[in-house]
């Protein structure tokens, strides 16, 4: 056997361990459907040869935007928009931190990454997408089959009624469903790419109802009803179960109800409703946690999942049929969780995996999601007093044009926040902040909460007790990032490990224990400690380390002194005698100098320059990194596929329970020279 295969070997073993006996059986029953559905597979030759039969009965798409949403959206918005479509025009896009300039006819199969195609041909649940051999990297595969550039150029005629941009999108859509028929080729192979694509199409079919090639595109081609109903049949059949069902999860349930309530069209319809709409109301409310803050605890799932709630219940809502009321109840909470995370630039927390994700693209494109979900959760639900002001986009009046439109879209939802929380217990998280309307806000997320959610914990980092500090929106301690998934194992490994983060590694290893990309075997468990002034003090500790021999326990206490514009972090590590590592990463805008247990760090061709000067415990051996390979060490990640050097203080040293390890952050608010690293 190869070492790949009895890797792969050991990873499914791993994997099988994390399991409940029910989701074993569900999992030999999927298993089993996937193999019959063999014989259901429809290659290109067999649709070039054969077009699908259109289904009988009367087919209109009713759900559209009011007369005159178009002229709602604001000029800046607007401009964005056709900016963006024009590059898209020009075939020009970036995709997960690659530039690319063959949109105007893409491969909807290869990788402009590693120049790997994967066969469009084979059996969808014979191909391993984990397989950079097989697929190359399938982040980047899959992201221009959600076809969400499509609904910018959509948009685009939404907003002018200029014919080329429609005629894009038809080209562009009837290529994808000819190259795509049922069950061929890697997008068929994940129910969240399956999910985004029906909502999408939805959106483009509404988006261009005015164009005349509008119902000749949709209802009236045999081919795109055949691939309307293949997804909506495919979501019916398979679901993220048990350990798996995080966001993919939502984004199958919300799919299938956007698509069912859409595109209302089949004997089935009405059936696939019914079973989406209450898979969304469960597993919504079992993803999130009562305050609002997503159960991943990775914020940018936390906005990808509150965008794929609304938008369905949106859709379903519009057409008719009602979401639970607890579905926008938690709706709601989850956008004024995040507003209340966010930082005075609007930034929310850099917590756990990322991957850029969107749901639709109804505005130009932007590296920070959350202005505009706050937007679109003021469109919907109206703002509350304390949340940071934002300026509504062509997503938030789109939306919310399509939302009024509907009896059925609450338009107040009860148990809003009254004032802005800084403290979520169930999560975990608190915030930490100094007054926004003084000085720079020093603003800090510190993490007291589980480690991810499900045994498997996918989007997780090893990040226990961990601190993030900001000074005008500007990273100082900052939090790494994801940078990749799939195809680089010891980048994947480093963003996830304790020794990323600013925290303590104790005994040379994290404190949860890795078992694949998306698998933690051994999850860290954290305990917040009530503290006297929870608005300025926060302590906590985990035991992670308790399997070492001797065991050992770390607790970390960190005080916001606003009058000083000071950060004290106390760090004790309680038994062992193991060596320790405390870690602090800056943010790339943060030069750093070193002078034995003295820090002078400054930005000051940051938005909001500054500087400030960290007293470091003297019972550790300190170092500055910055960009190292072996080991690595030292590196922050915008997004996906994108990183850059940065500066890391590491003290080395033994833990001694008499010795606390303490800390100080003090900002000066005062220029240092350039020669720092």
């Amino acid at each position: 056997m190869t070492n790949s295969g009895s890797s792969r070997l050991g990873w499914y073993a791993k994997r099988l361990g994390r399991m409940s006996p029910a989701e074993i059986a569900w999992r030999v029953r999927d298993q089993s459907v996937k193999s019959a559905w063999s014989r259901r597979q429809v290659t290109a030759t067999e649709l070039a040869r054969r077009r699908p039969a259109p289904p009988a009965g009367e087919r209109r798409f009713t759900s559209v935007l009011p007369a005159g949403t178009a002229a709602l959206v604001p000029d800046a918005a607007r401009k964005a928009v056709i900016e963006a479509a024009d590059q898209l025009m020009r075939g020009e896009w970036q995709v997960l931190g690659v530039r690319r300039a063959d949109l105007e006819a893409p491969d909807w199969f290869a990788d402009p990454v590693t120049g790997r195609r994967s066969d469009p041909g084979k059996y969808a649940f014979k191909i391993d997408h984990r397989s950079g051999a097989e697929t190359g990297n399938i982040k980047q595969v899959w992201e221009i089959s959600r076809l969400q550039h499509l609904t910018l150029l959509a948009t685009a005629w939404f907003l002018t009624e200029e014919e080329r941009y429609a005629e894009r999108v038809a080209a562009q859509l009837r290529s994808w469903w000819q190259e795509n028929p049922f069950l061929s080729g890697v997008h068929w192979t994940s129910g969240i790419e399956v999910g985004i694509r029906l909502i999408n199409w939805a959106w483009i079919r509404r988006l261009l109802d005015t164009w005349p090639g509008a119902s000749a595109l949709f209802e009236e081609d045999p081919l795109a009803l055949a691939q309307i109903r293949w997804h909506q049949e495919y979501l019916a059949g398979f679901r993220s179960r048990g350990s798996s069902a995080n966001n993919h999860v939502i984004a199958e349930a919300a799919g299938a109800l956007a698509g069912s309530s859409a595109f209302p069209w089949f004997a089935a319809s009405a059936r696939w409703r019914r079973q989406a709409a209450a898979l969304l109301a469960k597993e919504l409310v079992r993803n999130t946690f009562p305050s609002g803050i997503n159960r991943e605890l990775a914020t940018e799932y936390q906005c990808f999942v509150a965008e794929l709630g609304l938008l369905a219940a949106v859709e379903a809502g519009v057409a008719g049929y009602p979401v639970p009321a607890t579905v926008w109840e938690r709706l709601a909470a989850t956008i004024d969780s995040g507003a209340a995370l966010l930082d005075v630039s609007l930034r929310a927390p850099r917590q756990g995996d990322g991957d850029d994700g969107r749901v639709v693209l109804l505005s130009a494109p932007a590296d920070n999601p959350w202005p505009s979900l706050l937007a679109l959760g003021e469109a919907v639900f109206g703002r509350l007093d304390w949340w940071p002001a934002v300026a509504p986009d062509a997503a938030s009046v789109l939306v919310g044009a399509l939302a009024r439109t509907a009896r059925e879209v609450p338009r107040e939802v009860a148990g809003r926040p009254d004032r802005r929380p800084s403290r979520f217990d169930d999560a975990g998280i608190t915030i930490l902040r100094t007054d926004q309307q003084g000085p720079p806000e020093i603003w800090c997320r510190l993490d007291g909460g589980p480690h991810g959610f499900l045994s498997i914990a996918a989007h997780a980092h090893a990040d226990a007790l961990s601190a993030e500090i900001r000074y005008g929106g500007v990273d100082i301690l900052a939090d790494p990032g994801t940078y990749c998934y799939h195809g680089e194992p010891e980048w994947r490994t480093y963003f996830r490990s304790t020794i990323a983060h600013n925290t303590a590694e104790i005994g040379g290893r994290s404190q949860s224990v890795e078992g694949g990309p998306f698998l933690w075997q051994r999850h860290a468990h954290t305990s917040e400690i009530e503290m006297p002034d929870p608005d300025l003090q926060w302590t906590a500790e985990h035991d992670g380390y308790t399997s070492l021999s001797p065991q050992a326990w770390h607790r970390r206490s960190v005080r916001l002194q606003p009058d000083t514009r000071r950060v004290d972090i106390t760090d004790v590590i309680d038994g062992g005698g193991h060596e320790v590592r405390l870690a602090f990463h800056f943010g790339p805008l943060v030069q750093a100098r070193l002078d034995g247990t003295d820090a002078t760090l400054s930005w000051p061709d940051a938005s909001v320059p500054g500087s400030a000067r960290m007293e470091l415990p003297a019972g550790l051996e300190w170092s500055l990194h910055r960009g190292e390979t072996d080991p690595i060490l030292g590196w922050y990640s915008e997004g996906l596929g994108r990183r850059v050097p940065t500066g890391t203080l590491i003290g080395a040293g033994r833990c001694r329970r008499d010795i606390p390890l303490i800390t100080r952050l003090e900002f000066l608010d005062m220029q240092f020279p350039d020669e720092a690293l």
